[in-house]
């Protein structure tokens, strides 16, 4: 009888490992989670939480597609090499002491690690550099998205008197000036005649090389069953979801490319940024930022347009929350430029454990290893 008494209690353990669920009215277990999310067919996975305004152009998340090169700056191993070199050649700022990789470390994600990064001068700008790792899936540059292309956002930086503050035109001519670039430049394009094109071509073909090889995301979603913990799978379904993250992260590039208002303009405040109405001159655009991509996010820290937020916990539960809370008060009822949050962006009612698992969900999208060397510059 004991035997019995102790055997039952044994199933009934075990069926209540079973039934775990990750809170979804849906009610899946972890186990099944990982079999339909693991089956390497999309059309399986449960279906995902969309607000209707992100219905239009959605694409589901998955593996990174084959990167695309523009028609008129095709792939080339001496195009990619000259724009390494380029990349890391200070002598493309007035001060002969600041590259692309001062905001761009490949030591450091491809970003600098600060909140905002340092300039000519010492200055500061006012926001965050994102990663460069798959840039070349992106249709627009900047938080704003005021380049169209990656060759137009080259030359912004160089020219930026805040960043490498040096017409494009006198960075051309000091490159020049160095004989040791004309070979690398006759075997990128035929000839050594060096050009403001030429040169973010060639910056430009580099960037799109620095691709992340599959993650352990990649891994999970193609087959690989065993590749995710239960709370990194839980962490994924909460995701497309619960927390409606996939709203606004979808696609392989885990962008909808985007602009959207999350409570983050500080209107009228210090840390006060219009976001994409400085391009459009738009009132709907003020405060609209474009959604970064979350590959490699957790080496990328901080985060945000602005940098305020350290680490990936305090994004995730400024989300739960609500994000930030943007109210007119006095003469900024009747105010046309009053910033208006996303409705996409709401309450979540996520518990702590949740919140942690989506942030080891997070972290299954890191795969960029490779900490590339400075190359040797070629000499005057």
């Amino acid at each position: 009888m004991k035997d019995r008494y102790l055997a039952f209690l044994a199933l009934a353990g075990i069926a209540c490992l079973l039934s775990y669920t990750s809170n979804d009215p849906t009610g899946y277990t972890v186990e099944e989670l990982r079999t339909l999310y693991s089956s390497g067919d999309q059309n399986k996975w449960p279906v995902a939480h969309l607000f209707d305004e992100a219905k239009e152009g959605f694409q589901d998340i998955g593996p990174l597609s084959k990167m695309k090169f523009p028609e008129d700056n095709p792939y080339s191993e001496d195009k990619m090499e000259l724009g390494k070199m380029l990349f890391f050649d200070p002598r493309l700022s007035k001060s002969g002491q600041i590259s692309c990789a001062n905001c761009h470390n490949p030591e450091i994600g491809w970003s600098d690690g600060s909140r905002v990064s340092f300039g000519h001068d010492r200055q500061t700008g006012t926001r965050n550099a994102p990663t460069l790792v798959n840039i070349g899936y992106a249709k627009t540059f900047f938080w704003d998205g005021r380049s169209a292309t990656l060759e137009e956002q080259v030359k912004a930086p160089i020219e930026n008197p805040v960043e490498m503050n040096l017409h494009m035109s006198m960075a051309t001519k000091n490159i020049r000036k160095i004989k040791g670039y004309k070979d690398f430049f006759v075997k990128a394009f035929g000839n050594g005649e060096v050009t403001e094109e030429k040169i973010a071509k060639a910056v430009a073909t580099f960037e799109r090389s620095l691709i992340s090889p599959p993650s352990k995301f990649d891994k999970f979603v193609t087959g690989k069953k065993d590749a995710l913990t239960d709370s990194e799978i839980n962490g994924l379904h909460l995701f497309r979801t619960k927390a409606n993250c996939i709203n606004c992260h979808n696609t392989p590039y885990f962008s909808d490319q985007k602009f959207h208002n999350l409570g983050l303009t500080y209107y009228g405040k210090k840390y006060e940024d219009l976001g994409r109405y400085i391009v459009t001159k738009k009132n709907e655009d003020v405060g609209k930022f474009k959604t970064p991509t979350l590959r490699e996010v957790s080496e990328n820290k901080p985060y945000m347009h602005n940098g305020l937020f350290p680490e990936l916990a305090n994004i995730v539960m400024m989300y739960n929350a609500g994000m930030g809370r943007e109210t007119p008060k006095g003469d900024q009822i009747n105010d046309p430029k009053f910033p208006h949050k996303s409705g996409m962006v709401e309450k979540l009612n996520l518990t702590d454990d949740e919140v942690f698992d989506i942030v080891a969900f997070l972290k299954t999208l890191n795969s960029y290893k490779y900490k590339m060397r400075p190359p040797e510059l070629p000499k005057s």
